[in-house]
Parts: structure tokens; C-alpha cells; sequence
């Protein structure tokens, strides 16, 4: 199994088209699930949104399947000329029911050796929008100021899906940031949730990337990230 992570400026009308082309398992060979979303900032304050931006979340049986897709589908045409990543699971924690995650044995072991994606997912509940809201702003605002982490994007399909995308210089760089007791914000969502869920269903998957194309912001984020941390 991969998951692969797909960015594209197509403009503001366009976007509406990306999120009703949302590919669906059994439709296109290979293809195990899939989500098209508008896109954001991470950083603090209220919800920032991407205006023309759209973004696919998809996993695939492996690589050919995926290869398959991006010559061969409308959509990936339609985001053909942002960029996307190739994800290799490496850890998997909560659940997402419509994602099984399969984590290939041992796969883990050099998770320190070169940058990590991460990817959060949830399924909100509509209730504790403005709890999740509050608490999730502090904890980006302290993600976006951290220098280890060289790219970052927001994730939302109205009105449940909530989730975010993130690329680190290295896990322990994230780590750091996740659990560390300097800088606790991040460690407080996760109270927070524990407490009182924020989602009906919420998985955190921590990733190998590898086989990125294209740039996002006029950048190489897999390259930026594996030259060290940027400066603040």
C-alpha cells in the first residue's frame, strides 16, 4: 500500500469541479480511497483557506496503480501541473474506517533517516467545531514556527472532513514538536481530544516521502526538508 498527496492551483471555479470528481474505489483500478478537499494555512488564528487551490488524498494498491492514474485519468490531468508526493506508511494511530492502513513489516525501522510526512484526518463533530477550532489554532500557530517543518497544508471537505498535511526534516524533529513539554500546545489538542473528542473518527499516519513532482509555493519541500531545517 501508498498513499499519495496531490496539490493544485486550478482556480477558484475550478476547485468545485476537483472536490465532484472524487475518485472512488472500484471505478478505477487500484485506487483503495480517496478524498478531493480545499486547502488552507496551517498558523494560527481562524481557518485560512486557499482560494483555487485544491487538493487529492488518495491510497493505491502500489505504485503502477498510481502510475496508471496519472496518465490515464481527467482528474490527474486537471492537477497535473502542481505537485504531488508519494507516501510509504510507516505508522498508523486512531482509525479511518474508509483508509485500513497496512504498514509493511519492518518498514520502520530507518523512520529517522531522512524526512517524515505526517497526515491527520478526522471526522468532526459538529458540536465541537468552535472547541476544536480554538484549541487547533494555538497548536498550528506553533507548527508554523517551527523550522523543521518545511511544508504544511490544511485540509477540509465541508461540512466533517477536517484534516492536515505536514513534511518534517525528520520524526524526532516532529516528535518535538508533537510531545515535547517546551512548547506543550500541540500536547494539549491531544488531552483535549482524549477529554472530549473533537471527531466521530481521527488517524494520525506517519509516512516515508519519496517520488514528489512538480513544486508547491515554487519549491522542492522533499528536497527543502531532506537540506536541514529552513530558518525562522
Amino acid at each position: 500500500m501508498i498513499v499519495s498527496v496531490h496539490f493544485a492551483d486550478v482556480g477558484v471555479r475550478a476547485v468545485r469541479s476537483v472536490l465532484r470528481e472524487r475518485p472512488r474505489p472500484g471505478e478505477i483500478p487500484g485506487l483503495r480511497y480517496a478524498e478531493t478537499t480545499l486547502t488552507g494555512a496551517i498558523a494560527a488564528g481562524p481557518p485560512k483557506v486557499r482560494p483555487g487551490r485544491a487538493a487529492l488524498l488518495a491510497a493505491w494498491d502500489d505504485d503502477a496503480a498510481l502510475d496508471r492514474f496519472l496518465t490515464e485519468a481527467p482528474l490527474a490531468r486537471r492537477l497535473a501541473g502542481g505537485w504531488h508526493v508519494r507516501l510509504r506508511p510507516l505508522r498508523f494511530s486512531g482509525s479511518w474506517g474508509p483508509m485500513p492502513v497496512e504498514i509493511e513489516p519492518g518498514i520502520a525501522r530507518d523512520e529517522e533517516d531522512g524526512p517524515v510526512a505526517v497526515l491527520t484526518l478526522g471526522q468532526l463533530r459538529l458540536r465541537r467545531v468552535l472547541p476544536f477550532l480554538r484549541a487547533n489554532s494555538r497548536a498550528a500557530g506553533r507548527a508554523a514556527d517551527d523550522p523543521a517543518m518545511t511544508a504544511s497544508v490544511a485540509l477540509a471537505r465541508p461540512p466533517r472532513f477536517v484534516g492536515t498535511f505536514s513534511l518534517w526534516q525528520s520524526a524526532s524533529a516532529m516528535q518535538r514538536y508533537a510531545y515535547g513539554s517546551a512548547q506543550p500546545e500541540h500536547k494539549n489538542v491531544i488531552t483535549a481530544h482524549q477529554t472530549k473528542p473533537f471527531h466521530h473518527e481521527a488517524g494520525f499516519l506517519r509516512c516515508r516521502p519519496y517520488g514528489a513532482q512538480g513544486t508547491l509555493d515554487d519549491q522542492a519541500p522533499v528536497s527543502a526538508a531532506a537540506m536541514g531545517p529552513r530558518i525562522p
